[in-house]
C-alpha cells in the first residue's frame, strides 16, 4: 500500500475512532475498569486524544510525536481490554459480543495498531 493512502487510511481510523467516543459515549464508558473515578472525562480525553494523533500525524513535523501519543494511549487502554476479558466480552445487555473478540482486540490487535502507528510514521519520514 503506497504511504499516502496507508497514512489517509491511518489518519481517518484514528479520527473516526475520536468521534466515535462523542456518538456513542456509553459503549466506552461501560469498558472503563470499576477502579477508574470519572469515566466520562476519561471518555472524551481519549476522544480528543485520538482526534489530535490523527491531526499531528497529518504534518510532518508532528508525526513522531504522533507515533508515541499513540502507542502511548494504546498502552494505556490495555487496562480496558482486560476488564473486558474478564467481563466475557459482554459489558450490558445491549453492548455485548463474543469473548474471542475481546480477547482479539487485545492479542494481537492492539500491539498491531502500535505496529501500525510506528510503520506510519516510518514510511512518512521519507
Amino acid at each position: 500500500m503506497g504511504k499516502k493512502i496507508n497514512l489517509a487510511i491511518f489518519c481517518l481510523f484514528y479520527f473516526g475512532a475520536g468521534i466515535n467516543h462523542f456518538w456513542h459515549p456509553a459503549n466506552y464508558v461501560k469498558m472503563i475498569p470499576p477502579y477508574l473515578p470519572y469515566k466520562e472525562v476519561i471518555n472524551y480525553v481519549s476522544g480528543i486524544t485520538e482526534i489530535c494523533c490523527a491531526l499531528l500525524m497529518s504534518f510532518p513535523s508532528t508525526r513522531k510525536a504522533a507515533m508515541y501519543l499513540i502507542i502511548s494511549l494504546l498502552i494505556v487502554f490495555i487496562p480496558a481490554h482486560i476488564y473486558l476479558i474478564r467481563l466475557k466480552g459482554c459489558v450490558s445487555t445491549g453492548f455485548c459480543f463474543p469473548e474471542w473478540v475481546a480477547w482479539i482486540r487485545l492479542f494481537p490487535f492492539q500491539f498491531i495498531l502500535m505496529w501500525w502507528a510506528y510503520r506510519t510514521w516510518k514510511l512518512c519520514r521519507t
